[in-house]
């Protein structure tokens, strides 16, 4: 489902919050950013109007321009911090976790709460700029959404 309306967000798909927090990301995403290829990703929060939350890799973000996010945050760039836990750091929180080559992650359940997130939920995979996308959890994008469900592939 490329876009939900003329000149809207390209959308990439849902990704279904399974049991154990297992997010399976689309597959388009998946090759578009080449996100499982370093085996690890960075976790940003969500906007205030989308919630969820953003997915980079390292050598998309240390390349661009938010590049003094890795520089200021040594324990991220080096993954020397506790897989999962967020830090804090200029109004959003970051954090990195494992992904496999298929482009399927694992929540704990405190990513899960600090996220506010549930199992069952459906995230909308969006293409937010050339080093992110995001996983948004609510607001007027997934309300948009429900619209086109018949054309919105679930993961």
């Amino acid at each position: 489902m490329p876009q939900m309306n003329k000149g809207g967000k390209f959308i990439f798909g849902k990704s279904l919050i399974r049991e154990g927090g297992i997010i399976q990301f689309p597959e388009q995403a998946i090759k578009e950013y080449d996100i499982a290829s370093e085996g690890k990703i960075y976790l940003m929060t969500g906007s205030k109007k989308t919630g969820g939350f953003c997915v980079t890799r390292k050598g998309l973000l240390a390349a661009s321009k938010l590049g003094h996010i890795l520089n200021d945050n040594p324990e991220l760039r080096d993954y020397s911090s506790n897989e999962g836990s967020f830090i804090k750091y200029k109004g959003r929180a970051y954090s990195w976790i494992k992904i496999n080559i298929d482009g399927k992650i694992f929540l704990s359940d405190e990513m899960m709460q600090f996220l506010k997130l549930k199992t069952g939920m459906k995230l909308l995979s969006i293409r937010s700029s050339d080093i992110a996308f995001t996983m948004g959890a609510f607001g007027p994008l997934l309300e948009e959404s429900f619209k086109h469900d018949s054309e919105i592939k679930v993961y």
